[in-house]
């Protein structure tokens, strides 16, 4: 494969966006047609004659998705595009920090998934995809590890199914399956769009700085543990971080009942704004359960939320509603200066 390039690095400009509708068969239920971001799209505003084609068939450069990976020199500085063809990649895969630049792009999350299993007591170990370098794209790929739900509270009950540990890194139309741990946002600046994620406890956590933009969040019950069961867990622990969730439109939904988040770190920072809210969440829609230091430095906030989960007349004595100026900080694409780096957002 000859590794030529003719063309300069991304201009990180803002585009002018249009979107199209496509339907992409799901694993689960909460698949269904949406209006996203064009594949298409993404590859012209990255601007690469590079492709790598990933088919299990054979019909390709590689049958191996880390194989694909692989080859990507190290030290890469030009957009590459990983193409993963339809269909079910069983194997564990990582993007090391020292191959940036690559842009993995599926068949839709219905039709191209990366698949484990595996549990373990340390999170990061027990991923089926694994993101350590900047400058990371994905679409249209559902990333999932199928580990059984094990014993709660032990090495069994962690089985995550994404661990995004780089800065600039955006998914785009892809979905994320576990039970428990579904998606460790790690650390860095995150732009999620039209996304699926799945899980039951402690499903999205981290401390990342991350925008969920139009996505959708589907509640397991775990019947194992008494405790409601909790959307986010993030892990601010300082007044200097700037780290945090933010969840704009998009919908909650799912079986059982489950707060939106509940603190990890002493400035644990979530906000959900315009989204959907099904009466999966409990009336006190955030908890601090798990943390001694009490909620003074909490930021779990909501702004025109709707829907029956949505009423505040149950809600913790921390929780904030914010007004249209306090939200207008958290719900710009400024919060992670997406204007700098990412290729496309709504």
């Amino acid at each position: 494969m000859s590794w030529t390039f003719s063309i300069g690095p991304m201009h990180l400009v803002f585009a002018a966006i249009f979107a199209v509708a496509i339907c992409f068969p799901g694993f689960a239920d909460g698949m269904s047609a949406e209006t996203v971001i064009d594949s298409p799209l993404l590859t012209e505003k990255i601007g690469t004659n590079i492709t790598i084609k990933v088919d299990l068939n054979g019909d390709g450069d590689f049958t191996s998705v880390q194989e694909a990976i692989n080859s990507v020199p190290k030290g890469n500085s030009r957009w590459v595009v990983i193409h993963l063809r339809k269909g079910v990649y069983q194997e564990k895969v990582h993007i090391p920090k020292d191959k940036p630049y690559i842009f993995m792009r599926g068949n839709g999350r219905g039709r191209t998934a990366i698949v484990w299993s595996l549990s373990s007591h340390d999170n990061k170990a027990s991923a089926t995809f694994t993101v350590e370098a900047k400058h990371f794209i994905a679409f249209g790929i559902s990333f999932k590890n199928e580990a059984p739900t094990g014993i709660a509270y032990t090495s069994q009950n962690q089985s995550v199914a994404a661990f995004v540990g780089a800065d600039m890194v955006s998914f785009y139309h892809c979905a994320f399956f576990s039970t428990h741990n579904t998606l460790f946002d790690y650390k860095g600046r995150h732009y999620y769009d039209n996304c699926y994620i799945q899980g039951s406890i402690d499903f999205i956590f981290g401390r990342a700085r991350s925008i969920f933009h139009n996505c959708e969040i589907f509640v397991l019950q775990d019947k194992r543990v008494q405790i409601h069961g909790s959307i986010t867990a993030q892990n601010r622990e300082s007044p200097h971080d700037n780290s945090g969730f933010v969840f704009i439109k998009g919908k909650v939904y799912g079986i059982g009942g489950v707060y939106l988040g509940r603190a990890k770190g002493a400035y644990s920072t979530v906000i959900f704004a315009k989204t959907y809210l099904s009466r999966t969440i409990v009336p006190h829609g955030w908890t601090d359960w798990s943390y001694n230091g009490g909620p003074d430095n909490l930021f779990h906030a909501e702004y025109n939320c709707y829907g029956p989960g949505s009423e505040t007349g149950g809600r913790v004595p921390w929780a904030k509603q914010l007004t249209e100026k306090e939200a207008a900080y958290w719900t710009s694409i400024d919060f992670i200066n997406g204007k700098d780096w990412l290729p496309v957002w709504l």
